[in-house]
């Protein structure tokens, strides 16, 4: 009988969705490879591994940068234990568990004795997950199963609230939270559900790949490798309705509906997938013009449209900064300075590794003028960056608070459904809403398309040094062009909005929205 080894991250993958776990070991082709923002993640993840392990002062590292070394590691993690480490990180414990063997890689475990540990799991995030607890809980029975004692269990993860001062306080970046009777109240069903994923493992067929047995968080990232296993040519299969949960997408496929325009009426639906069903029923935009004009009639001239982009890092990379805070390095600004005026465009990049602050803000101080509005996308994010740069740089304060008296959030007409179609899928994104209003504009000409990957760029390039000179030249330019289709893209987004408060576009649209169909701001941040 064949014999299977079950590592950690297998293991997650069997909890996610057993057919996960299955492709990983029989059909690993049809697993997409981590993307370049991924693979971002993971490498700020590793990052904060670092600085955290700080937390341990008589550290003693095992690792691996090949296979062959991989398959060495146990044996130099036993020997590092016997020649006196007292603290271990990136040691791996093979144990047996029944016919088969269960392993795994401990991010730090500390010796109490020889056969016990106090056992510890380094994240990221800024708080325990669920999936932190699965994850120790399946090191914990490989530790005893391989005859250790787990004492203590805790989770170290990034402490949000940390604000950089000069040199990075490694002890401060951190906090360490025991969970070891979170831990201990889940080892039991861990070991059944190593049992299972054994299983799974052992079986010739795929199980049911179905969205409907997805768990932890994973619906997003597994509906992508679904479709490509079963895909479909109906564009609006009731896998694209919006903010599916798995539940739902399992009493469909019970009832044989396949596509979101044979969703009954008294099936159970948020605001939002209820007028994506509607719109898509309908076939035809679905518009209330009264609320479009209102909104039309809200803004005043001159009107600026701005977009920032923004730098983040689990570290903080400049004094006055927490992990994770959104700080701007560019800005697009389109602007109308009049009804039929000439549209006019200002933009600021920053290129060094230094504080972008001053250098921008004062760019952006002499092209926002005293009056007019200030449209953006999401208002909640640009106000927030305008919040941060006034603690940061008080001297601009004033200026920052009165831009953010005087914005107004393009999105609302699609958030709160004033404007709906089916194209949107249910979303209030800008990325969704310009190729239906304005499809000959698209970002999937551009060689950067969304901001994670602008963010990404932008820190490997300046604040990383990783690209060449030339390699640099080449991104800021397309980080360039894509920040201004950004605030292009409003500004043609608007531009519609302008004809259809006028009655030009009536005739493309149903005009059939009660008010009390409108969705109030915490419904609208869904949409996004």
């Amino acid at each position: 009988m064949q014999k299977f080894e079950l590592s950690k991250s297998e293991y997650m993958m069997f909890l996610k969705h057993p057919a996960w776990l299955w492709l990983k070991k029989h059909n690993k082709k049809m697993l997409p490879p981590p993307d370049a923002n991924l693979q971002a993640m993971f490498d700020a993840g590793n990052i904060f591994e670092q600085y955290a392990e700080a937390r341990f002062d008589q550290i003693t590292r095992v690792g691996f940068d090949n296979y062959d070394e991989y398959l060495s590691m146990p044996t130099r993690t036993i020997k590092a234990l016997e020649a006196g480490a007292t603290q271990l990180t990136q040691g791996r414990f093979v144990a047996e568990y029944g016919d088969n063997s269960i392993t795994c890689i401990v991010d730090v475990i500390q010796k109490v004795d020889a056969k016990t540990f106090d056992l510890f799991e380094i994240k990221s995030s800024t708080s325990v997950k669920p999936d932190h607890i699965e994850d120790l809980a399946f090191q914990t029975v490989v530790l005893e199963s391989a005859g250790y004692s787990v004492r203590n269990i805790a989770v170290v993860y990034c402490n949000n609230q940390y604000v950089r001062k000069g040199e990075v306080d490694l002890l401060a970046l951190s906090i360490q939270e025991d969970v070891t009777t979170r831990v201990r109240a889940k080892i039991e069903t861990t070991k059944r559900n190593i049992s299972a994923a054994i299983q799974t493992i052992s079986q010739s067929e795929m199980p049911d790949p179905t969205p409907r047995r997805v768990k932890l968080g994973a619906f997003k990232e597994w509906l992508e490798i679904f479709l490509s296993l079963k895909p479909t040519s109906d564009p609006y299969s009731i896998y694209k309705l919006a903010q599916a949960k798995p539940e739902q997408l399992g009493q469909l496929e019970d009832m044989h509906i396949s596509s979101i325009a044979d969703i009954p009426e008294d099936f159970a639906l948020g605001s939002k997938q209820s007028w994506q069903v509607e719109a898509t029923k309908l076939g035809e935009p679905i518009v209330c013009p009264e609320k479009v004009g209102a909104f039309i009639e809200s803004l005043e001239y001159p009107l600026y449209f701005l977009d920032y982009e923004t730098l983040s890092s689990v570290v903080p990379s400049f004094d006055g900064l927490k992990p994770y805070q959104q700080l701007p390095f560019q800005y697009s600004l389109h602007i109308i300075e009049k009804p039929g005026a000439e549209l006019t465009h200002s933009e600021f990049l920053h290129t060094l590794d230094s504080d972008p602050l001053p250098s921008l803000l004062k760019q952006l101080q002499n092209d926002i003028g005293d009056t007019g509005t200030v449209l953006v996308w999401y208002e909640g994010f640009e106000k927030s960056c305008n919040e941060l740069m006034g603690k940061m740089q008080p001297e601009f304060a004033n200026f920052l608070a009165d831009i953010n008296s005087r914005v107004k959030d393009l999105m609302i007409p699609f958030s709160k459904g004033y404007y709906r179609d089916k194209d949107f899928y249910g979303s209030a994104s800008i990325k969704k809403v310009l190729p239906v209003l304005a499809p000959e504009l698209s970002y999937g000409d551009m060689d950067i398309q969304e901001g994670a990957s602008a963010q990404r760029l932008w820190m490997q390039s300046v604040y990383e040094n990783v690209h060449s000179a030339k390699e640099k030249a080449n991104i800021m330019k397309n980080l360039r062009k894509y920040c201004e289709l950004d605030t292009y893209a409003m500004v043609r987004i608007f531009e519609f909005l302008l004809a259809l408060s006028r009655g030009e576009k009536h005739e493309e649209s149903v005009v059939s929205i009660a008010e009390n169909t409108l969705l109030g701001p915490a419904e609208q941040l869904s949409l996004l």
